[in-house]
């Protein structure tokens, strides 16, 4: 009788792990059971993309609202600004009268803005609530300097004096504050001056897509830069916006109405999302205690602990994918609910978390492709392959990292791809994919002999290291392991624990296989017996 029981739950346990480890279309066939979470995911795809793409066009005017700004600010306030920046600055100027110019030309501006500006600003209140424009200076303490003589007596102390000039000031006589000491700079000792003012806009793009507008608060600084006392000062232009809720909007119409559509099929989307959520975890938490059951049994049967690889086949990875995107979905969902609500303005942190969600609900598609058998040879592959590409890459990215240190360090004053190691690192890495080659090469510049000789066999020996040698590599590995798929595709993958135990049948029962057939609402392709070991997906 002990036996017999045994042999009940023994069938029973064996039962249950072939269910588990049966795809939605076979469930179906097997008991009935609706691919709830197979629909669910179909629909969450089509509602999180068409979700990401609304707040993307959303998000795509508040960006180029923002740089139009920037634009026009530098038009408005750099005098002799070109359209283009010559480097990571601005402008630059070279005379003391250029820098005079341009620094009267900027406070001058600042007075005249209303009837300059063609966008819809205002002036913003600084700190201590007044409407006004800032003026501050770096300096070292007193001392001389005589080049002629290569003597220097100065104090590295550094000095900040400042000055508030506000309209009611700036309105006056321009004499009267362009000849105040203040203004008496003596270049051997400065260092940096900083013209900062606040202003404010009203974005009103956003009516055109029927949405609320939007209240910026634009804090500028020109900064006129002077430490490198090299005869040249950079001046650059520095613009940060921030969204505030405007405090009054009427607003006639119909965008009223809109957002609140919006708001609906945001909430429409989180509650798919819970859904998804609350399927998935149930689902591995009945897959713990599945395999605590197996555990169980396994031990007991076989006296021998079921080996790592089958423990790991009961956590289906793509449910943590899935619990993953759903999290980032719904925490994306609901700052962008905030933010069209005009309760809070972080566009950025929003758009990572849709983004990034939406890369892995389409990720999670590859999951369903697995269940026809030429998909499933590109996933295994990738599944076989990225321990070992991750291996290679590791040791490959010791190689790269030390050309990246010796280019920086090399060729970073004389090529402008070189200049910092994340441009190094860059460049590097479009040279591997064969982009650029011509340009890196012919960029460097002659002034050295040495250096230059040194920059031909640092790129050619980077080039034919990483492209015949490494590259290559790399590709192998990846073919190795489609080769070894196919030949297990074709003669058998190697049984383990699990798969042999699933393929066990008791003694009073015989083993019998149904053909797959079509689902009547899904597509499911059909499939020969011998292939039903090849697939042990959830």
């Amino acid at each position: 009788m002990a036996h017999l029981d045994s042999e009940v739950k023994e069938e029973c346990l064996r039962e249950d792990l072939r269910f588990y480890f049966m795809n939605p279309c076979e469930k179906f066939r097997a008991r009935q059971q609706i691919p709830w979470k197979m629909g669910l995911q179909i629909l969450k795809i089509v509602m999180v993309t068409t979700q990401l793409i609304r707040f993307g066009l959303s998000n795509q005017l508040v960006v180029a609202f923002k740089e139009e700004n920037t634009a026009a600010f530098k038009h408005l306030f750099l005098k002799g600004y070109s359209g283009s920046d010559e480097d990571d600055y601005s402008c630059s100027v070279y005379t003391q009268e250029d820098t005079y110019d341009s620094i009267f030309f900027a406070i001058n501006q600042f007075h005249r803005l209303r009837n300059l500006s063609l966008g819809t600003l205002g002036y913003g209140e600084s700190e201590d609530n007044r409407i006004a424009l800032k003026v501050c200076k770096q300096h070292y303490k007193k001392g001389t300097m005589f080049p002629s003589n290569e003597t220097l007596n100065i104090d590295s102390d550094i000095e900040i004096d400042c000055i508030h000039l506000d309209l009611e000031a700036l309105s006056k006589d321009p004499q009267d504050w362009k000849n105040s000491s203040f203004f008496r700079l003596e270049f051997y000792r400065l260092l940096q001056i900083d013209i900062s003012f606040q202003l404010k806009g009203i974005d009103l793009q956003t009516i055109h897509s029927r949405e609320l507008p939007d209240c910026y608060v634009f804090q500028n600084m020109i900064i006129f830069d002077n430490k490198a006392h090299s005869g040249k000062i950079k001046i650059y232009f520095n613009s940060d916006a921030k969204i505030e809720e405007c405090k009054d909007l009427k607003i006639s119409g119909s965008i009223q109405k809109n957002t609140q559509y919006v708001l609906v099929f945001d909430a429409f989307v989180i509650v798919i999302c819970l859904a998804s959520l609350i399927l998935c975890t149930r689902s591995i938490v009945l897959a713990l205690r599945l395999r605590k059951r197996f555990l169980k049994f396994f031990l007991e049967k076989y006296k021998r602990h079921v080996c790592n690889a089958d423990q790991r086949e009961f956590i289906n990875q793509w449910y943590i994918l899935v619990i993953i995107s759903d999290l980032l979905t719904i925490s994306g969902s609901v700052l962008k609910m905030e933010i069209k609500a005009k309760n809070l303005t972080n566009y950025n942190l929003c758009s990572i978390l849709l983004g990034t969600s939406t890369l892995f609900v389409w990720v999670g598609v590859i999951r369903y492709l697995g269940y026809f058998q030429a998909y499933n040879v590109l996933i295994l592959t990738m599944q076989a392959s990225l321990p070992k590409v991750l291996r290679f890459c590791a040791c490959a990215g010791m190689i790269y990292l030390g050309y990246t240190f010796c280019g920086w360090i090399v060729l970073g004053p004389y090529h402008n791809k070189f200049e910092n190691l994340n441009t190094v690192a860059e460049c590097l890495f479009s040279l591997v994919n064969g982009d650029d080659m011509y340009a890196t090469f012919a960029h460097i510049q002659q002034k050295s002999h040495l250096v230059w000789l040194f920059s031909r066999l640092y790129l050619y020996s980077f080039i034919s290291l990483f492209i015949y040698m490494i590259l290559s590599l790399f590709i192998a590995i990846i073919t190795d392991s489609y080769d070894t798929i196919k030949k297990y595709q074709q003669n058998g993958f190697p049984a383990t624990d699990l798969q042999e135990f699933l393929k066990e049948c008791s003694s009073k029962e015989k083993c019998q296989e149904e053909s797959p057939a079509f689902l009547s609402s899904i597509c499911c392709l059909r499939r020969n017996r011998s292939d039903d070991h090849l697939i042990l997906i959830n």
